[in-house]
């Protein structure tokens, strides 16, 4: 009996989660109703046990009287104060733990998926998972040429580009330094390839300013799918060993690796007609 009492008593004050200000003031309501009623169910038990055994100082009626007329209003406004401070307490916590697991996946520079969350979100798909690696050709170049924040801005550019390309179930992500990686779970290979020298073209076609010009850079990618229980780290080496078939092929090309069979460039800069679907 007294197990199932207190855990019905730790059940209704359990604060649990928020999601704001006012979900904590409208749950404070009914747990402030709850405490009072059991307060002055207590208050009567009490009185009534020490008038039992004459242990009552005063007239039972009247200690009834004013048990009715302090006790649930007192607990009340108590429990849905203190109810208020706690929760607020909680959900200001739960904000910023929600802020920093945000900034723990999310790249500073681009705002666009890190490292991390792209491999969480390859472990989470489900079925088919095509992953493609992108990286600015001759960025050293660049960073000498025009100076580190024209090469930041290159960055940021390239990742929109990403972003505007893929569809929103796709992940794009700053996989470090001016390598960029895209997951796209259940989209078939050669439209997720077609994506992929899409952006290419449209990354080559960007302008981008520097102090007293303007500049384009171009990107090589490698594309590979996965093979039934194949982890991360082997469709993201085959895709990365694409990537770098194409820096060797020449840049600004796409080279894909299906699996099972051997890389080979798509597309490249040298190519005008219109993609077709990978076979």
């Amino acid at each position: 009996m007294i197990a199932v009492a207190r855990n019905w008593i730790v059940k209704q004050l359990e604060l649990g989660e928020f999601q704001s200000y006012g979900d904590v003031c409208r749950k404070s309501v009914p747990v402030g109703l709850k405490v009072s009623l059991l307060a002055y169910g207590i208050n009567l038990a009490c009185h009534l046990l020490m008038h039992q055994f004459g242990l009552l100082p005063y007239d039972l009626k009247a200690a009834l009287v004013v048990a009715t007329l302090l006790t649930p209003p007192i607990t009340f406004v108590l429990a849905v104060f203190f109810y208020v401070i706690f929760g607020c307490a909680i959900h200001d916590i739960g904000v910023s733990r929600a802020r920093l697991e945000e900034l723990s996946q999310t790249d500073t520079l681009t705002g666009i998926a890190n490292r991390r969350a792209f491999q969480t979100a390859f472990e989470a798909a489900e079925g088919d998972r095509i992953m493609a690696m992108f990286d600015i050709d001759r960025f050293k170049v660049i960073n000498d040429t025009h100076g580190h924040s024209s090469g930041d801005q290159a960055i940021i550019r390239v990742a929109t580009v990403l972003k505007s390309v893929f569809a929103e179930n796709c992940v794009c992500a700053r996989i470090g330094g001016e390598e960029f990686g895209v997951l796209c779970p259940d989209m078939p290979f050669g439209e997720f390839a077609a994506c992929c020298e899409l952006a290419r073209r449209r990354i080559a076609g960007e302008r981008i300013a520097a102090e007293s010009e303007t500049f384009s850079v171009t990107v090589s990618g490698g594309v590979a799918d996965s093979l039934p229980g194949e982890g991360f780290s082997q469709v993201f080496s085959r895709a990365d060993k694409a990537l770098y078939e194409a820096k060797a092929g020449g840049r600004d090309r796409i080279v894909l690796s299906r699996a099972g069979f051997s890389p080979r460039s798509e597309w490249s800069n040298s190519q005008t007609s219109t993609p077709q679907s990978a076979a």
